[in-house]
């Protein structure tokens, strides 16, 4: 989750929403990445989006069996969605969404039995920093 806490930061420094993510895959790390949506103008450019596709790449298939992907804010139901149809084992994530959180806190698409695939969840992982980062985002852009 460190590490995904250092995308979240460069994310932050780039004026974007400060979310970070890494796809862990046989015990190393195959993606990193943070939100750009700003700075892509795309409204799925999401942290997860762009780890996924980094994964998928490098791996040479749609399917990311067996990797666990650790993302600082609770995945949103796009990006839930993404990871369910990637069939990724586990998601670790930091500080719930209540607002937008797909893996529980709204609604839990990660963790439905309704759908092909079921990910595990574990959530608070570094939760209190992450949060704290994502409130001084907001708190800067409000001023």
């Amino acid at each position: 989750m460190s590490e995904a806490f250092k995308q979240a930061e460069r994310a932050f420094a780039e004026d974007e929403v400060p979310v970070g993510a890494v796809i862990v895959h046989q015990r190393r790390i195959i993606a990193r990445a943070y939100n750009q949506v700003e700075k892509l103008k795309d409204p799925t450019a999401h942290a997860e989006m762009i780890a996924i596709t980094q994964a998928a790449s490098l791996l040479g298939g749609k399917w990311l069996v067996g990797a666990s992907i650790y993302v600082t804010i609770e995945p949103c139901s796009m990006c839930a969605g993404a990871l369910v149809l990637a069939r990724v084992k586990e998601i670790v994530y930091g500080a719930d969404d209540l607002k937008t959180g797909a893996c529980g806190s709204v609604m839990n698409i990660a963790g439905t039995n309704k759908l092909n695939h079921k990910i595990r969840v574990k959530n608070g992982v570094l939760g209190k920093e992450c949060g704290f980062l994502l409130t001084e985002f907001f708190k800067k852009k409000r001023k």
